[in-house]
């Protein structure tokens, strides 16, 4: 990266020269000075001097990321209801072994996949009207037909209902979960990207820290507040989330796509402090540079995301998001069941999903340093491998049969790979998803990606569950080794198609794409500052 630097000395030398863009029907011109200088800006801050310049971009990524809390929220809590006695005795069946209600193994994947399944439709809504109405608006409909939904969900007093709501509210889900890493990567400079989109990693593990403590303390009620309350307490989000995205400003490279332009730069002073609020044409400048690389006389549409170099960006989109659940985040989402077939109480079930909650919120704020410095592939890929050794031993721990000391083994095991998936795979995962994805087509490009996650994801659960449910395969630990096999196989691809994107603009990105760069040689490829292909 010293090589770009150094080439990049000398941008403010060259002469000011107009170049035509395409863009919503008519050819403009940009300053190419101004989008050089604010390029090179960008590259020369340090990651300190970013936050001070555009704390407002920090903030509103911040609202942004926080819309996930409600799909954590909602995943977690079926996944604790299965764990809930209450619940399980109004829903489910006396087991086999005549010693408890379960939730049989059927009805347990389709609570936990119907939320999916609706999100599944829900990012493909996504693309479509974010590129109509912006991220602004498309996420506030969703958060206020959230509102609605969770009323179903309520006073659900069937398995059919429940399994209803939660395809429901799984289609707001599937917007916010496209719209956030998207709009987080495009208002914040390039220093801030890799914490501005792990931000969604934070924000999942604070909504499992809140409604496992929550589930916490009425998992023991012998009503149905036991479940109730918790369904309620969903209520708690929508509404002011909604307020707050109704005075944050439009994401400036959709205003560019648009071609509004003094909108675009309305909304980097609102960005920024009033000393990068100056060069807020600067900045424009170098948004229009960027789109006019990928100018196009055609709408944005889901096969064009098939076609040439964004054919490899959106596979590696869809394989970043998909191998989500191939690396240990089926464990780390059934963390309580998983304990308590591992042979802990329910309380101390339900106390170790809670410290795994905390731990991974920790892990994903010490990941933002890691990425930030160390890159994305890096982390991406290495957290990965050692998360494969960590499954094997778990399946090996499982493999001695129960007794007190392969249960604590196993318990252990599974605590370690639930955190850990968090200092590495998951929270960079996003950043390469906020990054990979062209500009013009990243609102439809990150609602396939999150659809590539549900089509592994809802396959996924009901694998998880016949694994662990007693009345089915009942694998405990050993189901470490299928876990390990996946996790291996999600590593070597992403060693092999994986780039680096760490220090690269928007329009280096889309450059080093087009000429082919394999994924291994993107760190030492030098792109000048003034070149446009």
């Amino acid at each position: 990266m010293s090589d770009i630097a150094e080439k990049q000395t000398g941008a403010s030398e060259v002469e000011a020269q107009p170049v035509p863009i395409y863009d919503a029907g008519e050819k403009v011109d940009y300053d190419r000075t101004g989008a050089i200088g604010a390029e090179e800006a960008e590259h020369n801050m340090t990651v300190i001097q970013a936050v001070k310049a555009y704390p407002a971009a920090s903030w509103w990524a911040f609202v942004m990321s926080a819309t996930i809390i409600m799909e954590s929220y909602c995943v977690f809590l079926m996944g604790q209801f299965i764990a809930t006695n209450r619940f399980a005795e109004d829903f489910g069946v006396w087991s086999e072994s005549g010693q408890e209600y379960i939730i049989v193994a059927s009805w347990q994947s389709a609570f936990q996949c119907s939320g999916p399944l609706g999100a599944f439709i829900g990012v493909f809504l996504a693309g479509p009207i974010t590129s109509a109405i912006g991220y602004r608006w498309a996420t506030i409909s969703a958060l206020m037909f959230l509102n609605a939904f969770i009323f179903i969900f309520y006073f659900g007093n069937s398995q059919g209902m429940f399994f209803a709501a939660q395809i429901l509210e799984g289609i707001p889900w599937g917007i916010f979960i496209a719209n956030a890493p998207a709009y987080c990567a495009e208002i914040v400079p390039m220093r801030l990207r890799a914490p501005a989109t792990q931000m969604l990693q934070m924000f999942w593990a604070i909504g499992s820290i809140i409604v496992g403590g929550i589930t916490y303390h009425y998992q023991s009620k012998n009503n149905s507040s036991a479940y109730r309350v918790p369904i309620a307490l969903q209520w708690m989000f929508p509404t002011p989330l909604a307020i707050l995205l109704f005075f944050a400003p439009e994401s400036p490279w959709w205003l560019v796509r648009k071609n509004r332009l003094e909108e675009a730069e309305k909304a980097i002073k609102r960005l920024g402090r009033a000393s990068s609020a100056e060069n807020s044409s600067d900045a424009v400048a170098m948004m229009r540079r960027t789109v006019e690389l990928e100018a196009t006389e055609k709408k944005p549409s889901l096969i064009e995301l098939w076609r040439g170099t964004d054919r490899y960006r959106t596979l590696i989109v869809c394989g970043v998001y998909a191998s989500q659940n191939l690396t240990g985040n089926l464990i780390a989402n059934q963390a309580v069941y998983f304990f308590k077939q591992a042979g802990m109480a329910e309380n101390t079930a339900f106390a170790l999903g809670l410290a795994v909650s905390a731990l991974q919120w920790i892990m994903v704020m010490l990941s933002w340093i890691l990425t930030t410095y160390l890159g994305r592939r890096t982390i991406y890929v290495y957290s990965q491998f050692i998360n494969c050794g960590f499954l094997i031993a778990l399946g090996i721990a499982g493999s001695f049969g129960q007794n007190k000391t392969t249960n604590n083994a196993v318990a252990a095991l599974g605590f370690i790979v639930s955190v850990l998936f968090c200092l590495g795979p998951a929270p960079s995962s996003w950043v390469i998803i906020g990054e990979t994805s062209s500009v013009r087509l990243r609102p439809l490009t990150t609602g396939i990606g999150r659809g590539a996650y549900y089509l592994v994801n809802i396959p996924c659960i009901f694998l998880s569950s016949y694994m662990l449910n007693t009345d089915k395969w009942n694998l405990g630990g050993m189901s470490g080794y299928i876990w390990a096999a996946t996790a291996f196989i999600c590593t070597a691809a992403a060693w092999v198609w994986v780039p680096e994107m760490k220090d690269r603009s928007f329009r280096e990105i889309d450059i080093l794409f087009k000429r082919k760069v394999p994924a291994r040689k993107w760190p030492e490829t030098v792109v000048d500052i003034r070149d446009d292909e």
